[in-house]
């Protein structure tokens, strides 16, 4: 992907110098093995990590140690600040084009280890989630490293997936969706929560695929090999694949996310269509 030396946006929040208190987060009081699988299970894009923690949420630490940034903290940054620009450019065209509506730009918040959000705790472990509460993404890029290592999808398009994710999730706010969906699941059954959660990530993974197209058509800022990157990456994240390497067997009726197949099958529909209208994950029972 070619970022460097490029516009970033005015829209981030940079809390590392924060640092992280000085420990990391407690996960909802789950310790050992059944903390590695809540982690595993919540490791990418969730909206809010307490509907995966239980009650108890994310509690972080009480207290911050001011930290130093090193130069991969710097360049990470900028990196992330350049995605974003590209998306509150593309979805501003996006929304004037096809809903006749002005885009409002999330803040991005960027932290080392832990912080707090209007949705409660935010870490490291549970990887990037976007909060409608407050309109923002949190994002610890130590994730990106995660990204690579445990979950096999490296490259910078795959990180910029991440936050293109997340994005879609605002825009999910933005549209009155997320809002409504969240509703319906506080009303519903553990299942058929589970399969409205389904729903709105599919949702989001198509309206990633929506700015990787403008990104590449538009921009011209897709080089060869960053599609894969991000369909490779959809793939290591699926729910299947997730709870094979927590070393479970894929329970469909827990899944939140979709499969390894269906979240790469919908970031190709928006990426071949680029139409919102085609990603309404709501409206159809082929997902």
């Amino acid at each position: 992907m070619d970022w460097r030396g490029r516009r970033g946006s005015s829209n981030i929040e940079d809390r590392r110098r924060q640092g992280g208190g000085g420990g990391a987060a407690r996960v909802g009081g789950i310790g050992g093995a059944g903390a590695v699988i809540v982690v595993l299970l919540a490791l990418f894009l969730g909206v809010d990590p307490s509907q995966l923690l239980g009650p108890g949420g994310l509690d972080g630490p009480t207290s911050s140690t001011p930290t130093e940034l090193t130069a991969e903290d710097r360049a990470e940054g900028d990196f992330v600040s350049v995605v974003l620009a590209d998306t509150e450019e593309i979805w501003t065209r996006v929304f004037q084009d096809q809903l006749g509506r002005t885009y409002r730009p999330a803040t991005l918040v960027l932290f080392k280890e832990a912080t707090r959000s209007a949705c409660g705790g935010a870490s490291e472990a549970t990887g990037p989630f976007y909060c409608p509460a407050d309109r923002k993404v949190y994002l610890d890029t130590a994730f990106f490293t995660t990204l690579h290592q445990r979950l096999g999808a490296g490259g910078d398009f795959a990180a910029a997936y991440v936050v293109a994710h997340e994005i879609g999730h605002h825009i999910q706010n933005e549209l009155g969706i997320l809002g409504q969906a969240n509703r319906i699941r506080q009303q519903s059954s553990q299942a058929d929560s589970n399969a409205i959660s389904v729903r709105i990530e599919l949702q989001a993974d198509c309206l990633s695929g929506i700015w990787a197209r403008e990104a590449a058509q538009t921009l011209g800022v897709v080089e060869r090999g960053d599609l894969e990157e991000a369909v490779n990456a959809a793939r290591q994240i699926g729910d299947d694949t997730l709870q094979r390497n927590a070393g479970q067997r894929p329970m469909p009726h827990t899944f939140t996310h979709g499969t390894s197949e269906q979240r790469s099958r919908w970031f190709m529909i928006g990426l071949q269509s680029g139409q919102m209208a085609d990603c309404d994950t709501f409206q159809t029972d082929d997902l």
